[in-house]
């Protein structure tokens, strides 16, 4: 698999690009939504609860975009909670004339630089949620979810509701994918697995396995590695 990727011209996007080898793929959940070209057809990923197994036929090129926690849901046009878990194609969320323009431009023109046009155009005709970026901050802190209420000035019941539409689940969940994800990059930077485990927020390195095995599906060497 040839995997490569670059921070986006769209702000707190990533653009990415993978060639599949015919080997099965899995995605750790990473709060994130993208939008995915794979020569054929265009989907949504939706933020994941668990590992996604991505396959493909040899040499299928992916052209796509991950959107940052909390930013994807508006530029795609869909709640989060409405595509958790899934991968959706485009036509069932966007307009007929905006696919079949899209789609023609990704099967004539570089398709990074499409999607992130097409992210550009519907950025400048949404407008973000300001809470956003706050509780992601507080999340990824490990905050309780009264403090983070509190912090942004709503209920616990609305920053709920909040969170289902822009992260596709509760803060607290988020918190524990921001914090595996940051524990499992110190890991493949090299940090020794308990001091991982402590720096990201963990109890001790047990308390790391059993949340990579259930979030992520599979042991935490074999993920670290």
């Amino acid at each position: 698999m040839t995997y490569r990727e670059r921070p986006s011209t769209v702000a707190g996007a990533t653009a990415w690009t993978r060639v599949a080898d015919g080997a099965d793929a899995w995605i750790l959940p990473d709060g994130c939504m993208d939008l995915i070209w794979d020569g054929t057809t265009l989907v949504t990923a939706g933020p994941d609860t668990g590992p996604h197994l991505s396959a493909a036929p040899v040499g299928t090129v992916f052209s796509a975009l991950r959107f940052a926690p909390g930013t994807g849901a508006a530029l795609v046009g869909t709640p989060a909670d409405a595509v958790r878990d899934q991968r959706v194609p485009i036509e069932e969320l966007w307009g007929r004339a905006e696919v079949e323009a899209t789609v023609d431009r990704l099967q004539r023109e570089d398709p990074v630089a499409v999607l992130e046009d097409v992210a550009a155009r519907r950025r400048r005709a949404t407008a973000p949620d300001p809470l956003v970026a706050e509780v992601v901050r507080l999340s990824e802190a490990g905050r309780p979810v009264a403090e983070i209420a509190d912090t942004v000035g709503i209920g616990e019941r609305q920053l709920h509701r909040r969170s289902l539409a822009a992260f596709g689940y509760g803060p607290k969940v988020l918190g524990r994918i921001l914090r595996l994800q940051r524990a499992l990059a110190l890991a493949r930077g090299g940090a020794p697995l308990a001091a991982a485990a402590a720096d990201a927020g963990y109890a001790d390195q047990a308390h790391l396995s059993r949340e990579v095995r259930t979030l992520g599906g599979a042991s935490l060497r074999e993920l670290a590695g």
